[in-house]
């Protein structure tokens, strides 16, 4: 038995079998199978070994016919051929396997850096250049012989943990959802993407525990403990016992929630909060809509380019905000356009720069305006929607205003093909930006007499406020919501809301933490997006406090001078509104 502790991000307790997933630019990690297992591990390697082989030679066959390339470039797959024909090299895979009882990947990643290394080490130019061959041969075996688990992400068939080094968003989107029942991964932070739609999933999680998929192998049980952060490998009968008990009790706490749904979020003195959901994909809101969403106050429509390997067309945005409207059913849609960037890149069709620094670089709102063709495909497909119910549109990471009016004139010139088109389209569509960068929440002011609405995003606004990469799990303890200069630049964004009496909302996984609910409505919001499955307990809270105890909460905290003491402060209230929270 092993007990690994990380980041606890997505509360509950899931059982299963692990499936380990490999990264094919990642160290594979050394794992050792049982007796049994030596012999299909050799037949893994064959068929990997076999279809490199099928390639290469039609790979070499269209490089020979293709005028722009010819002989020369053949000469590359020929020597590739060489080397998978080379039994003395494949025979050291298969001894490995033998007598050190490893994966076929491992034998492979290993016998190919020795090879690569002794390369690199020869005096002669050639020899050395040619460990890039090595490199890319031993890509692309491996590629071939995790291929197997990526297949069966998709087509699991028992209930499984995911184990993994990291996951990119396009992995996590892909997922089998009716499946994957936890997730741990050796990286990441509370903020991450794989941390945010595991909570949207209501998929227990745990992240940046550092080293779990090295010590892991698929098939093993696993136990995923979401509120405390443990991940228990191979646990005992006892364990197991006990975590089956917590289930049932999480289940039953959960289902007595659900009786709120029909409920108003309004606290014990008559104020109103409107509670929204936060989506990714249009087939979450029916089971949002069971949890009393008041609308969906975000949509990340990149989503639309992660889980498809070819850029949308503006049918496809279309179908998918038509379908999110009709779903609704006359409940409002923001539409939060293109945040790809930084660490959400599309598979195809958007050409990405390196950049030494993404997440400051070209990403969301930047992308879009040094994109006219990309942004204007997506604004059309919203603007023609928009006849199908109430919808908003904002505009993410804008920090200058003149961002904002480039965003809105290309908007207008959308607006005015549509027109000219003779396409209908609701013409007085809100428009708004997400305050997530310090700079506009500073001139918030500013933004108001320009704007229709406010939503703060508070994972980017935390992250670029302290200066803490939010997805790195070696400085997560310096990433805190609670942070008295965060809490400052909420309460000025809402104050110029409110005296330029436009909406104020907060989108980030913040206002899904019940901690952080009666601080939020005592600074003054009444609208709060929040990842569905938190809804429930949020509401429990609301519903159990006055406004004047939220005031009270909400002017001790901003005079409190660091987050620790602002986090213990606000748990403890929490705790005195909910005590028999589970």
């Amino acid at each position: 038995m092993l007990i690994k502790k990380g980041i606890p991000v997505s509360h509950g307790v899931a059982i299963g079998q692990a499936v380990v997933l490999d990264a094919v630019d990642q160290p594979i990690p050394r794992r050792v199978v049982p007796a049994s297992m030596v012999q299909p591990q050799h037949k893994r390697l064959q068929v990997a070994i076999a279809l490199s082989r099928t390639e290469l030679e039609k790979q070499k066959l269209q490089v020979q016919a293709s005028p722009s390339f010819g002989p020369k470039m053949a000469q590359i797959f020929d020597y590739h051929l060489g080397m998978i024909n080379d039994k003395f090299l494949t025979d050291q895979f298969d001894r490995m396997i033998d007598s050190e009882h490893v994966t076929a990947e491992y034998a492979v990643y290993s016998v190919m850096r020795r090879q690569a290394q002794a390369l690199r080490e020869m005096d002669i130019p050639y020899f050395r250049d040619r460990d890039r061959d090595i490199w890319d041969l031993e890509r692309r075996l491996i590629g071939h012989l995790l291929g197997d688990s990526r297949q069966e992400l998709t087509h699991l068939k028992h209930d499984s943990i995911l184990i993994a080094r990291d996951l990119t968003p396009s992995q996590t989107a892909s997922l089998d959802k009716s499946k994957i029942k936890g997730i741990a991964t050796d990286l990441g932070g509370s903020t991450s993407h794989t941390a945010i739609l595991a909570k949207a999933l209501n998929i227990p999680c745990v992240v940046g525990i550092g080293s779990l998929s090295s010590v892991v192998s698929s098939g093993e049980t696993i136990i995923i403990d979401g509120g405390r952060g443990q991940v228990i490998v191979g646990p005992d009968a006892a364990q197991t016992f006990n975590y089956k008990q917590e289930l049932t009790r999480i289940t039953a706490f959960e289902t007595s929630l659900d009786e709120l749904a029909l409920l108003p979020a309004q606290t014990t003195d008559g104020t109103t909060i409107s509670l929204w959901g936060n989506i990714e994909f249009p087939d979450e809101i029916e089971a949002a809509a069971t949890k009393g969403i008041a609308g969906v106050g975000l949509y990340r429509t990149e989503f639309l380019y992660l889980s498809r390997p070819v850029e949308p067309t503006e049918e496809d945005h279309y179908q998918a905000y038509v379908q999110a409207i009709r779903a609704l059913k006359g409940q409002p849609l923001t539409i939060r356009t293109l945040d790809l960037g930084a660490d959400k890149l599309a598979t195809e069709g958007i050409t990405f720069n390196h950049e030494r620094n993404p997440f400051l670089g070209v990403r969301s709102i930047r992308l879009c305006l040094q994109n006219p063709p990309l942004f204007m495909t997506q604004l059309r497909a919203i603007l023609r929607a928009s006849v199908e119910g109430p919808v908003r549109i904002m505009f993410p990471l804008i920090s200058n205003i003149m961002e904002l009016r480039q965003a809105r004139m290309i908007l207008d010139d959308v607006r005015d093909d549509l027109e000219r088109d003779e396409i209908p389209f609701d013409r007085n569509i809100p428009v708004g930006i997400m305050v997530e960068v310090p700079s506009a929440a500073i001139e918030a002011n500013k933004f108001a007499k320009e704007c229709d609405f406010f939503s703060i995003g508070t994972n980017d606004l935390i992250q670029y406020t302290l200066a803490v990469d939010r997805g790195n799990e070696r400085i997560a303890s310096l990433y805190s919501a609670a942070h008295p200069a965060v809490l400052t630049l909420i309460r000025d964004t809402v104050r110029a809301a409110n005296r330029a009496k436009i909406d104020v909302s907060i989108c980030g996984e913040m206002a899904g933490e019940v901690e952080f609910v009666m601080l939020l409505v005592g600074l003054g919001l009444r609208s709060l997006s929040i990842t569905p499955p938190a809804i429930p307990e949020v509401k429990q809270l609301i519903r159990s406090v006055s406004l004047t105890q939220c005031k009270r909460v909400a002017r001790k905290a901003m005079s409190l001078d660091s987050d620790r003491d602002v986090l213990n402060y606000l748990k403890e209230e929490a705790r005195k509104a909910l005590p028999k929270r589970l």
